[in-house]
Formats: C-alpha cells, structure tokens, sequence
C-alpha cells in the first residue's frame, strides 16, 4: 500500500523533553508539518519504559510497551524526537513481548513504522528546511542508541546542511559516548563524569559555537560540563536548527 500523501503522524514527545525542554516538542511538530504531515500528540503517551528496561525490570517496561503500543497504533507512523527512545519502541518492544501472543505482533506492527524524527524527515518524507538561516559553525555528536541501534549517522548531517550559513566541523570521537547513558550517569557519576570530561575538551577542540546531537539527555549531559567549564559553545537538539530555533535560548539556558 503507498503511503499517504498527508500521513497522520503520532509525536511521541519523551519525558525529558516533556519535562525538561518543550520547544523540542514544538521544532519537531513545525518540521513535521512543513514536511506535509498531520502531526497528532496522543494524550495517553507516557514514559517509553527504557528506564525501567535498563534497569533489569523487564515486567514494569512490558506493562509500559502495551500502554504505549495501544496509544500510538493507530496512527501512520510514530515520530520520536530520540533515539534511544524511539529504539526502545522500534528494537526492544518486540523482545520483551516476544512470548505474548496477543501483543507481540502488535508491538512487531508498531516497531515497523516508528521512526527517530531526522530519519523520518530524511528517509521517509524526503525533507529539507528552507528558508532557515543560522549564519555559525556547529559540531555533531553521534548518540549512542540512535547510532547503534537506528543507523542515525548522516540523516541529520544531510538535514543541517540545507540551513543557510551553517557550517559543520568534524567532532573527533564524535561516535564516542559522552557518559549520560540513561542510568549510567546516576549509579557511576564518577566514570560518567570522567568521560563527558574527555567529550567537552573535544568540543572545544572544534571551535565550534554550537554543539548539536540528536538525544536530550546526551544534551544536557554535555551541556552541563561545558557550562562547569566555562565553555562558550551552546547546546541544541539538530531539530530545533531545521525548524529555525537557534536563535533562542540553549539548553541550560533561562530565557
């Protein structure tokens, strides 16, 4: 079956950005709508269940997937403006449902037509921003789940390469992890810490003025180092470029 001109796209928001930074949420629907879709925020979504996953709760994070599952399905395609928790929904909710019978195929259904947001726009609906403008040099860093598990590498770089004065500079160890790692950073701040250390200086390294990525979390982690630091360079999630936010403020930022 083709698929529909003016698809119905679900917007799974994240908690982070929920909670933490909002105007993701508002970049990826502007993005989403510029590319010709109808961009629907279900009001059943939750958490994904990653933390409970990562954690070893396998009971609590299968509960989630079929709340989740049954708030998202009906839609052509579910739009995560994350990685790590669009790879839970489109890898790990089919593993952890694999022996129930009545949801594995639901969660198998779902999982097909989930998407990280930079991949939909790129792949599926063939996007670039236009008549964004954002005359600065940035720096990429490549997020753990979304690389790893989503094959996220060169769709965002494609994207960002439309806006108009952007120029991007190669971020050694750009495919390194910068120690947030969803749980990790609470249970070993230390090796967390000493790793993120090792991502800011590299950074910096760049003389780039904005660090860009595609994970909130990984974000606010770098963010906040460079911050510690007194680094100069601020930090975005890549959507909030293409849909033309770069010009409020960053993360860690107050307006």
């Amino acid at each position: 079956m083709p698929a529909p001109d003016r698809p119905r796209v679900a917007l799974f928001v994240t908690c982070l950005v929920d909670l933490m930074r909002p105007s993701i949420g508002f970049a990826s629907i502007a993005a989403l709508e510029d590319a010709g879709c109808e961009v629907i925020v279900p009001e059943a979504q939750t958490c994904c269940g990653q933390p409970a996953l990562n954690s070893g709760d396998r009971s609590t994070a299968a509960d989630i997937a079929r709340r989740t599952i049954a708030a998202l399905e009906g839609h052509d395609a579910v739009v995560v403006p994350s990685g790590s928790c669009a790879a839970t929904i489109r890898v790990h909710y089919p593993e952890i449902l694999e022996d129930d019978p009545a949801w594995f195929p639901r969660a198998q259904a779902l999982a097909a037509k989930t998407w990280e947001v930079m991949a939909y726009l790129d792949e599926v609906r063939g996007w670039r921003p236009t008549n964004v403008d954002l005359p600065a040099t940035a720096t990429y860093h490549d997020s753990c789940s979304g690389l790893r598990e989503l094959g996220i590498k060169h769709q965002p770089r494609r994207l960002l390469a439309a806006v108009g004065g952007l120029g991007l500079t190669p971020l050694a160890g750009a495919e390194t992890c910068c120690g947030f790692g969803g749980t990790f950073c609470v249970k070993y701040p230390a090796i967390s810490n000493a790793i993120v250390g090792e991502k800011a200086a590299a950074i910096d390294a760049t003389g780039a003025q904005l660090l860009l990525a595609g994970d909130l979390g990984c974000l606010m982690n770098m963010a906040g180092k460079l911050h510690r630091d007194g680094s100069p360079v601020r930090a975005f999630h890549a959507v909030e470029i293409l849909a033309g936010m770069g010009d409020g403020p960053a993360i860690g930022e107050t307006a």
